[in-house]
């Protein structure tokens, strides 16, 4: 078990790291950030991704130069456009006055793209030409605007298949994954939980303490949601422990996490495989907060049957309600 960790802050964000794998990830970082390459993150939800973007403009020559960041997935199309590309005066009804886009406001910066599989196609178009240094026009705009920026993007997606699928341009793809980087789930790189456990309880009370059980309790936990889920779990903890430890039956761990039953024969077998198919629908769901479409591109199976299965489930709670 590697006993210390070191604690870094990248653009007001506290990165807490002590074990191998995420060690050799941040070597790693600061070599590419130096470089003028694009950069894809990869990683599972929570996991850590917005981390490592800004970890790259910290340690790259962009440093002292703006830092912008958008989620793909938090506006709809027609907003999106608008806030990554700007609009002049009368673009649209509301349009009173000229807006520059987060592309013009990053310039010599670096804007990260959060989420960047949910991309509309159009938008991918568009992306794709800034990318190659074509200028741009703004919303209703007659003149074209160059910018000079570096863009990081992140998803939590498979984009390959998205683009075997037809979801993502191919172009776009290999544009973007210059460099990639991926992020270890929490559950590959143990040695991070219990300080970042503790980094979270310093946060919420400093006289807050993890008991030993408490600890291996932690870090025998798959962590589904990562380190979002941990903070979720740690606070929930601080707030209902009778006193200044937390001890393992204080922490609010999921039972979906157990390991599953072992082996067995005929009907049994059957039945098992039942429950470990919902465990991991389950997890899936709970670590992409309840995303359909996220769960099943995590699970590989359509959104279609994962929601026939959510069906089934429901139906069968209603079953067992009525038979009470």
């Amino acid at each position: 078990m590697v006993e210390e960790s070191t604690t870094r802050v990248f653009l007001g964000m506290t990165a807490v790291i002590a074990s191998e794998p995420m060690c050799r990830l941040l070597h790693t970082v600061e070599r590419v950030a130096r470089t003028s390459t694009t950069v894809l993150i990869h990683g599972e939800t929570g996991s850590g991704k917005e981390l490592i973007a800004r970890a790259v403009h910290h340690f790259s020559m962009r440093a002292h130069k703006p830092w912008v960041d958008l989620s793909c997935a938090a506006l709809p199309e027609h907003l999106l456009e608008s806030e990554l590309f700007g609009y002049d005066k009368g673009a649209f009804s509301g349009a009173d006055s000229c807006k520059p886009g987060l592309f013009e406001l990053a310039h010599q910066g670096t804007i990260f793209l959060d989420e960047i599989g949910e991309l509309d196609p159009r938008m991918q178009v568009k992306l794709l030409r800034v990318l190659d240094g074509v200028p741009y026009y703004r919303l209703g705009g007659t003149k074209k605007v160059q910018v000079d920026v570096r863009v990081v993007a992140a998803t939590n997606q498979n984009l390959e298949d998205a683009v075997a699928e037809g979801r993502f341009r191919s172009d776009l793809y290999h544009r973007l994954s210059q460099f990639v980087l991926h992020v270890p789930p929490l559950r590959d790189r143990i040695d991070d939980i219990a300080p970042l456990a503790r980094h979270i309880l310093e946060q919420h009370d400093p006289k807050m303490e993890l008991t030993p059980e408490a600890i291996r309790a932690l870090e025998a936990y798959s962590w589904p949601g990562n380190i979002r889920q941990l903070r979720n779990v740690m606070i929930k903890a601080a707030v209902m422990a009778g006193g200044t430890q937390i001890r393992a039956v204080d922490l609010p761990l999921s039972p979906l996490n157990e390991p599953a039953p072992g082996p067995r024969t005929g009907q049994d077998e059957t039945v098992s495989l039942d429950v470990m198919e919902r465990r991991m629908i389950l997890d899936a769901l709970e670590a992409t907060g309840g995303h359909h479409q996220k769960a099943a591109a995590r699970l590989g199976i359509s959104r279609r049957t994962l929601s026939r299965k959510l069906k089934l489930y429901e139906s069968e709670r209603g079953r067992m309600a009525a038979a009470l």
